[in-house]
C-alpha cells in the first residue's frame, strides 16, 4: 500500500505494473489474507498500524477481485481505468501537434509493438497495454532470473522509454494541465 501510494504520485506506469505485481501475489498466496499476513506482510518492519492499514489494503484488493471475478487473472477495475487513462492520454497526444518529441518517441517503438501484436499479442488491447505487458513480462523474466534475448533487452528499453515520456506526461497533466 505504501509502495503503491507513492508511485500512484510519482510514476503512473510504475504504479501499475506494481499493482499487477500485487495481483499476482494475491492469486500466489490463493487469495488469502491470513496467509498473506502471515507468509508476506510479516517480513516487513512495519509498526503495528503500518501493518493492519496493509492488511486493510490487502484485505480490500482480494474483496474487489473476488468481486470481479479476477480471482485466477485478469486485472482489477481499478487498475484497467488506469490503463485506459493512459491509452487516452496517448490518443491526445498524438492527435496533438504539441508533443513532437512524444510522435517520434511512439514511432520509434511501432514496430516492436506490431511485432508483439503478431508474436500472439491480445488483437483487442490497445498500444499502451501492449507496451505494459512486454515490461511486465520481462520484469517478471528478471525476478526468475531467466534469459532474456538481446533483441527482446533493445525493444523493452525503448519501450521503457517511451512508456516513461507517457507517464511523465501524466504526470506533469495531473499537476498543470497540459495543453493540446
Amino acid at each position: 500500500m505504501f509502495i503503491a501510494h507513492e508511485l500512484r504520485k510519482t510514476n503512473i506506469a510504475e504504479y501499475l505494473l506494481y499493482m499487477w505485481q500485487v495481483e499476482d501475489t494475491i492469486r500466489a498466496f490463493g487469495c488469502s489474507l491470513s496467509q498473506i499476513k502471515h507468509d508476506y506482510v510479516a517480513h516487513f518492519d512495519y509498526t503495528d498500524e503500518q501493518r493492519e492499514d496493509e492488511l486493510d489494503w490487502f484485505g480490500n484488493l482480494i474483496r474487489m477481485m473476488n468481486e470481479e471475478g479476477c480471482r485466477e487473472q485478469g486485472h482489477l477495475q481499478i487498475n484497467r481505468v488506469t490503463l485506459q487513462t493512459l491509452a487516452e492520454l496517448h490518443a491526445q497526444l498524438l492527435a496533438s501537434s504539441q508533443f513532437p518529441f512524444y510522435n517520434t518517441a511512439y514511432y520509434k517503438v511501432l514496430p516492436f509493438i506490431v511485432e508483439l501484436r503478431n508474436r500472439g499479442a491480445d488483437k483487442g488491447e490497445n498500444e499502451i497495454e501492449t507496451c505494459m505487458n512486454a515490461l511486465y513480462g520481462v520484469m517478471m523474466l528478471r525476478l526468475q532470473k531467466k534469459d532474456i534475448s538481446p533483441s527482446t533487452q533493445h525493444a523493452v528499453k525503448e519501450i521503457s522509454t517511451f512508456i516513461g515520456m507517457l507517464a511523465d506526461y501524466y504526470k506533469k497533466d495531473k499537476e498543470e494541465g497540459l495543453k493540446f
